[in-house]
């Protein structure tokens, strides 16, 4: 009797609330019918069946099998291979797959699929390295004659590398005159013994003064054509009509015609007493030339002793126009004194033209 009360007083007093058991004093407890009416739920409204016939994803995912791991292993190898893969392939078109989006019903509405192009992973970086190439190629088409067309510029670069190897007399660089440059690889120095000759060397010597070598060289050919190829007979025989006209035709200074019109006269004289120009003008140097052995054009001087002696000589015989100045230039240029520099390779090709 006992032991049935106590459980009846247990089960009174201990209420349950959500499913939990609650100890509660007498006052607070309620009948076991009300608690159980108040207890109880309204039952939830059924859902409206879905309409369309197409399975939610969750579904799709249920009721697909599960992936084995050599499917798993497979999808991993030809993921790889994707990316390893070229990438110049076209992107490939993906499909997003149906969506059903909830209604407020409670219902499912089915959204139509929407197409996505998708591009393979790392397109821009190759496409970047293919122009790269294409310019590289492009580059290799544009200098790939490079090196075999020797243009002008590049033949003027290695004539002036071929002066700077030859080391030429220090007076010719690389921005002389190759008409200067020409006079000096095969004139200059070159023992010279033909009257007409020394006779134009003489003139030409005696019109570079307050002027320069390369202008005097650029009319040469006019002196020549002024004067009958320097034909002293000739010249000396010239009238005052002739000389005035050289004047006006040529451009020569009428002072310079003159001195040249008596120093054939002059020269004709010489033939007769010495047999010809040449025997006497070498006459002064036994017919030896000198051969100097200087190291720098600064030390080379612009007259000597012995053309001294022999402009006085000259002088004294109706020359005109041949101060020692212009008689050392002329000795210069006649090869009767070898003033090339020992570092040009002209000084020993002219010590080896005046010993034959």
């Amino acid at each position: 009797m006992c032991s049935s009360k106590l459980k009846n007083l247990s089960q009174e007093s201990i209420s349950r609330i959500n499913g939990r058991p609650v100890l509660q004093p007498k006052s607070n407890q309620v009948p076991a019918l009300d608690r159980r009416n108040s207890l109880k739920k309204s039952p939830p409204k059924p859902l409206n069946p879905i309409t369309s016939k197409i399975t939610s994803p969750r579904q799709i995912s249920l009721n697909s099998p599960p992936l084995s791991p050599k499917l798993k292993s497979l999808r991993k190898a030809s993921s790889c291979k994707e990316l390893l893969s070229p990438t110049t392939e076209k992107p490939k078109q993906v499909t997003k797959p149906v969506k059903l989006s909830e209604n407020n019903d409670g219902g499912y509405k089915e959204v139509m699929p929407m197409v996505i192009v998708q591009k393979q992973p790392g397109s821009i970086a190759a496409a970047r390295r293919e122009e790269v190439a294409m310019k590289q190629e492009e580059r290799k088409k544009k200098i790939s004659h490079y090196g075999r067309i020797k243009s002008v510029k590049s033949n003027e670069l290695n004539l002036n590398v071929e002066h700077e190897k030859k080391k030429r007399c220090s007076f010719i660089t690389s921005s002389s005159d190759p008409i200067y440059v020409a006079y000096h690889d095969n004139e200059w120095g070159v023992p010279v013994h033909d009257d007409k000759l020394l006779f134009e060397l003489l003139v030409l010597t005696g019109a570079q003064v307050g002027s320069d070598w390369t202008s005097i060289l650029k009319r040469r050919n006019i002196f020549r054509e002024a004067f009958s190829g320097f034909e002293a007979g000739l010249v000396a025989d010239f009238s005052e009509k002739k000389i005035q006209s050289i004047v006006n035709d040529y451009g020569i200074v009428l002072s310079q015609v003159l001195a040249i019109v008596d120093n054939s006269k002059q020269i004709l004289k010489l033939k007769r007493d010495f047999g010809s120009f040449n025997k006497y003008i070498w006459g002064f140097m036994k017919h030896k030339p000198v051969t100097t052995k200087y190291t720098s054009c600064q030390k080379i001087p612009v007259k000597t002793s012995k053309s001294e002696t022999i402009s006085k000589d000259m002088v004294r015989r109706g020359f005109r126009f041949v101060g020692p100045t212009v008689i050392h230039s002329l000795m210069q240029a006649a090869g009767l004194t070898n003033d090339h520099l020992i570092t040009c390779p002209r000084h020993l090709e002219c010590t080896a033209m005046a010993a034959l």
